[in-house]
């Protein structure tokens, strides 16, 4: 049985330099698509890089509520923003997820936005779609999203959070952020599998930051996982200090991870091991076709 690899570059448009690494992957065909975050202001000059490299990149969308501002004033969206009408950092998102304290009226809002934002840039609708932070796996977001995406009847393919169990034991790093995401991402599958939207079987790639320094891990994902379709989320790029005081800090690691992830991406090991692993490398819109083909096949 073949394979199916969707190696999705996440926070296109974060930072000027996030987004020239991610393109020079695109370039070399080492990545499947990317995603807009259409609420960072790097975001127009990120479309008219991609524009200027020819669109050789399948881009969609990544919808944010713990970076940046939003694109709807502040004043409309009051329980989504600090003081300084920016979104507050993701770990008191949830915290005033978890209290009930976010307006959820706010949240349909604020996507809204973004999506049709989104849209003006890409020029039509996204045929990726993921969050930032994974915040879909909460429940009524993730339905809200949902929503928002299937609109006269466009079924694009959405990330399903959730890796097999005995991975979580076998490869190091983010143990207890993995758990955490396992167990409310296969709760969010089970609605998105209702909905009839297309996804992965499993998603790997989710680690802390020391542990892409080790140059046989992205191997080791690859080799270790089970299913048909799976998706491998990445955050390459180049050094970019844009980010700073934005989505890391000096200290944390996050810019080095990012370099590090587009070297690993790189090696010639991994395509090697993709290879070995049985994995062809597919774009989602080949696996929306080949998705809607199986069940018009079955029908």
């Amino acid at each position: 049985m073949p394979r199916y690899l969707l190696i999705n570059a996440d926070d296109f448009g974060i930072g000027p330099a996030t987004t020239q690494g991610i393109l020079q992957l695109a370039e070399k065909g080492l990545i499947s698509s990317s995603v807009l975050m259409a609420n960072s202001p790097h975001a127009e000059n990120a479309i008219a890089a991609w524009n200027a490299a020819g669109r050789k990149l399948e881009l969609g969308w990544h919808p944010a509520l713990t970076i940046d501002a939003p694109v709807l004033p502040a004043s409309q969206v009051p329980s989504l923003v600090d003081t300084n009408g920016r979104f507050f950092p993701l770990g008191k998102f949830l915290k005033k997820h978890f209290l009930h304290q976010i307006n959820h009226d706010e949240v349909r809002a604020e996507l809204s936005a973004q999506y049709e934002r989104c849209c003006e840039l890409l020029g039509s609708p996204p045929l990726v779609v993921n969050t930032h932070h994974h915040i879909q796996i909460f429940s009524p977001i993730g339905g809200i999203l949902k929503d928002i995406v299937t609109r006269d009847g466009h079924l694009p393919y959405l990330r399903l959070i959730r890796e097999p169990w005995p991975m979580i034991l076998k490869v190091p790093g983010a143990r207890l952020k993995r758990l955490f995401l396992n167990w409310h991402g296969r709760a969010a599958a089970r609605r998105q599998r209702r909905r009839g939207l297309v996804g992965n079987d499993w998603l790997i790639g989710v680690t802390n930051p020391h542990c892409v320094h080790d140059s046989d891990f992205f191997i080791r994902l690859i080799r270790s996982v089970s299913g048909k379709v799976v998706e491998l989320t990445v955050h390459p790029g180049l050094r970019d200090p844009s980010l700073i005081g934005r989505d890391c800090t000096e200290s944390d690691g996050m810019l080095d991870r990012r370099v590090r992830e587009l070297e690993l991406l790189s090696d010639p090991r991994f395509t090697d091991a993709c290879k070995q692993a049985g994995f062809e490398m597919i774009r989602p819109d080949q696996l929306i076709a080949m998705y809607h083909g199986e069940n018009a096949h079955a029908a």
